[in-house]
């Protein structure tokens, strides 16, 4: 049986290893963390139980997949629900509106609550969906780096549509011409976000991402998104997979232009193939120190970082649901400050999520497990305790402003994760949590691919590759991994 060697057990190794065993591969996963799923785990304070990082859940089929690859019902082993309201947003001048999941729903409450025109709003969504259409296929499920993803019709019809797809002017601008609304525009300039970007930058291509969540669903996995890596974890086990926890990889083993396999606590262990799930910087740099660096991909632009504070809060707010956006006053100079001036600003975009809201066992009765999030630059070396204790104190002073309460009186638990810690723990190069930026036209073409083109049986997953960061994409890296290595088995 051919072995196959995973460095790292984030959601896309795990999603990698499963793949992998069910071509027949005798797996293994090596983590140097006791735990497993990278960012993708929980923190537990107290009472209170918290899902650690990625909190939106959207395009399930991609996990769902997952079982019926080892055939096997899905909905028997991972459950979840369709959200009827996406996010709550509040900005500073009071108004507050609910993006619900029903179209209708949603076209009403955005025209009443900031005069905003249905017809418009109807057709951006439609253009979003179109933008998926012509792009999914190649984009998310294909190697852009092999010519064989090109050699097809459908590949041909969507390098027709590219100059209908935005690629050639940024978010903002699309949004300010589609929508014609400022509160609308900074609704939709915040999916850039979603891969760390700046939106005044980012390619109008991006305005894909609301088509995954108000045309496609968002959900909320039982259990909270922590159940995602439990369940794989669990299906990974039943196909053969063995994960080595606090098991550190130091090396990634070449012979002869090819992976042999990894030196992991003084030993090496030799495989067929070798699937890296690390970020690539930290990979080259570490664990390949003697192989040629792919310089131009080491150096590009940063995602952002996070800084996240977890807070019990002996208190319940009946107007906050599950995702809940507070708006800065300047959407533009926030963004500045991050990629620009690489600090954060006094006004910035706060994200709340409460998962008691749902799942009411992750915190004690008449209370919420909030977890509190702003957009920061990665680290550069700046004073982040300096950061972090000026953020705080924004963060409590805007929440207590628009919810009218007293936030600091209410926390009784508290821990806080930012850029440093994140590196340490997830090998997050400058804590970047998806990589690269897409700060340009081209960047999707940019990112490192899902295999080395000068190392044979190398392969990389994750959100620092090809398709980018993200529990979907970084699904999706590993559906690409998989598909890479069956094909070059056939």
């Amino acid at each position: 049986m051919p072995k196959a060697i995973v460095v790292g057990a984030g959601i896309a190794g795990i999603a990698s290893s499963i793949r992998l065993a069910n071509q027949g591969y005798e797996v293994e996963v090596y983590e140097a963390n006791t735990y497993l799923g990278g960012k993708l785990t929980e923190k537990r304070l107290g009472a209170y139980r918290f899902d650690a990082g990625p909190s939106l859940f959207t395009m399930p089929d991609l996990v769902d997949e997952l079982f019926r690859l080892s055939d096997l019902d899905a909905k028997a082993h991972f459950e979840y629900t369709s959200l009827k309201e996406i996010c709550r947003y509040f900005y500073e001048d009071g108004t507050r509106l609910t993006a619900f999941s029903d179209k209708g729903k949603l076209l009403k409450e955005l025209e009443e609550k900031v005069n905003a025109d249905p017809a418009k709003v109807e057709q951006y969504l439609d253009k979003s969906a179109y933008i998926h259409k012509h792009t999914g296929e190649l984009f998310l499920e294909k190697s852009l780096h092999k010519i064989s993803s090109y050699l097809n019709w459908s590949t041909f019809v969507s390098i027709l549509n590219l100059p209908f797809l935005n690629i050639f002017t940024n978010m903002d601008r699309v949004n300010k011409r589609s929508l014609g609304n400022e509160k609308l525009r900074q609704l939709f300039n915040r999916y850039a976000t979603y891969n760390g970007s700046n939106p005044y930058k980012a390619p109008g291509i991006l305005n894909i991402i609301p088509h995954l969540e108000y045309n496609m669903g968002a959900y909320f996995p039982k259990d909270g998104m922590h159940s995602i890596t439990k369940s794989l974890v669990k299906l990974a086990e039943q196909n053969g997979v063995v994960f080595h926890c606090s098991s550190p990889v130091s090396k990634i083993l070449v012979d002869s232009g090819k992976a042999i396999g990894i030196e992991s606590n003084g030993a090496k262990i030799l495989s067929d193939k070798v699937v890296c799930n690390m970020d690539v910087v930290p990979a080259y740099k570490n664990l390949m120190p003697e192989q040629d660096q792919p310089e131009k991909i080491l150096k590009q632009e940063r995602s952002s970082s996070a800084l996240i504070f977890y807070w019990g809060i002996k208190q319940e707010f009946p107007e906050l649901d599950l995702h809940n956006i507070f708006f800065s006053n300047d959407y533009a100079g926030e963004f500045k400050t991050i990629f620009e001036e690489k600090t954060l600003m006094d006004d910035p975009t706060v994200y709340v999520n409460i998962t008691s809201k749902f799942s009411k066992s992750d915190a004690p009765a008449g209370c919420e497990n909030w977890f509190v999030m702003i957009n920061v630059p990665c680290n550069d070396g700046q004073d982040w305790d300096d950061l972090i204790a000026k953020a705080r104190v924004h963060i409590i002073s805007k929440l207590n402003r628009l919810l009218d309460c007293d936030i600091e009186s209410l926390i009784e638990e508290e821990a806080i994760l930012e850029p440093r810690t994140i590196e340490s723990k997830t090998s997050s190069y400058k804590g970047a949590l998806y990589g690269t930026s897409s700060n340009s036209r081209m960047a999707a073409f940019f990112r490192h691919p899902n295999f080395s083109r000068k190392i044979k049986d190398l392969y990389f997953c994750g959100g620092s590759v090809h398709p980018g960061g993200g529990i979907p994409l970084a699904l999706s890296s590993a559906k690409i991994v998989g598909d890479l290595i069956a094909e070059e088995h056939e």
